[in-house]
């Protein structure tokens, strides 16, 4: 077997049971099987057998009280996974599905974006089993300031800086950072996602979003190609979903489908900026389901338990979570035109799905590409904490813009000089890949 293949066997026999990492390391062990021939220093360093491995897994206990006075426990994560070209960056995930593998995952997936992102943060995540649905704002409260002041002892400003991810917005991150000033008696940029009032940037809640809009835009000139009349379908209908249907409507492109764990909407007439404000409203504030939307717009067509890949469409953007297109969900799309697809979440498709859409050579960028505008626009909020400045919402958002174009220029470049131009999931491995790998050969055995 090649050197790739020899460390994704040995991963597989030392993670048993965590499907989503193993699934993850996979997907890049693939892509740099031209890199590790290219490069047999790397081989010698034993850099795969490094950087395959968090360099900290931090594992700990959550109680706290609900509104009817009972305990309830939690278990809460933090994966410092590579700190080799800078602290530990990445979100902080509240769901009952969250384990040790899908954190595992989601940190190493986060290691090759951000090195993506031309600034100089590491990968690292978190988060815990608590799931604020149908939780009071004192209990989630009351839960994120036990989270904390566990947490508190592994992060800092120059450590590991964590951000909001699904079931973390700006009420948790506000309650989480409340916790750690009261621990730590710091006024730092220890989390971002921070709000406008004390230390939030501008454009970040919407940079997950426009920043996959972005890429997507530069894949289509490539083709000479635009989002002018595009329609569009979108999954989910948190801050990722909501922004990629505002930055589609600013581009003159048609958003049509939103959904959330109970099902889908349908809209044919398109979700305008009007339908977005209520949007917001419904799941931003009053936490309710997608499925309000069609008792307000009566031309809307809500699908119960569905997943909006069935409707014919121009372009997808998967914003909800990983693996939610499966290999026949992709065969629809194509099927139905789909040529254009960015990747709002981590690790949305499949690989079978992933496999079908390299094979038929559409528009195809990876998470790791398409939705990294939201850590670079963490990076842009840690650069203004230190900085003791807020710049504009033009300033902040230009940022954003040139550093998703940045992004798409190394991607494609790296697919173009290892012999698959166009294949946007082997040119973001290798060229998220290589800068860290440079970083670890310059740093000694770490």
């Amino acid at each position: 077997m090649s050197y790739a293949k020899d460390v994704l066997a040995m991963v597989k026999a030392k993670n048993p049971g965590e499907g989503e990492f193993l699934q993850a390391v996979e997907e890049v062990m693939e892509s740099l099987e031209p890199v590790m021939e290219k490069h047999p220093e790397f081989k010698k360093a034993k850099i795969l057998e490094r950087i395959v491995e968090p360099e900290r897994v931090i594992m700990f206990r959550v109680p706290w009280i609900d509104d009817k006075g009972e305990p309830q426990i939690n278990r809460g994560f933090r994966i410092q996974f590579n700190s080799a070209i800078g602290p530990y960056k990445g979100g902080l995930r509240l769901h009952p599905s969250v384990n040790l593998g899908i954190l595992k995952f989601l940190a190493f997936e986060q290691v090759f974006k951000n090195s993506l992102t031309t600034l100089p943060m590491g990968g690292g995540k978190g988060g815990c089993d608590f799931d604020p649905k149908g939780k009071s704002d004192n209990e989630v409260m009351r839960f994120c300031q036990s989270f904390m002041t566990e947490l508190s002892r592994h992060i800092g400003q120059f450590t590991d800086v964590p951000a909001g991810d699904i079931g973390v917005g700006g009420r948790e991150i506000g309650f989480m950072y409340g916790q750690y000033k009261r621990i730590r008696n710091e006024v730092v940029g220890v989390l971002t996602g921070k709000g406008l009032n004390w230390g939030g940037s501008l454009i970040r809640p919407e940079a997950t979003g426009y920043g996959a809009v972005y890429f997507a835009e530069e894949m289509l000139k490539t083709r000479a190609d635009s989002f002018k009349g595009k329609i569009c379908v979108v999954s989910g209908s948190g801050n990722v979903a909501q922004y990629t249907v505002e930055k589609l409507n600013q581009l003159g492109a048609k958003a049509v489908t939103l959904s959330d764990s109970s099902g889908f909407i349908h809209d044919p007439d398109g979700i305008d900026a009007d339908k977005l404000d209520f949007v917001m409203e419904l799941k931003n504030v009053k936490r309710g389901r997608i499925s309000d939307y069609s008792m307000k717009y009566k031309n809307a067509k809500y699908y119960d338990g569905q997943k909006p890949w069935s409707i014919k469409c121009d372009a997808a953007f998967p914003s909800a979570t990983q693996n939610e297109i499966d290999a026949d969900d992709a065969g629809t799309l194509l099927k139905n035109g789909c040529y254009v697809i960015a990747e709002g979440a981590n690790m949305p498709t499949v690989p079978a799905g992933v496999k079908k859409f390299l094979e038929a050579k559409i528009l195809y960028a990876p998470g790791k590409a398409a939705n990294a505008g939201g850590v670079a626009t963490s990076g842009l909020e840690m650069t203004q904490n230190s900085e003791r400045l807020s710049w504009t919402r033009e300033e902040v958002d230009t940022r954003l813009h040139m550093i998703m174009q940045s992004i798409h220029e190394s991607c494609a470049k790296a697919a173009k000089d290892y012999g698959q131009p166009g294949n946007y999931v082997v040119g973001a491995n290798i060229a998220g890949f290589m800068k860290v790998a440079g970083a670890m050969m310059d740093q000694g055995l770490i």
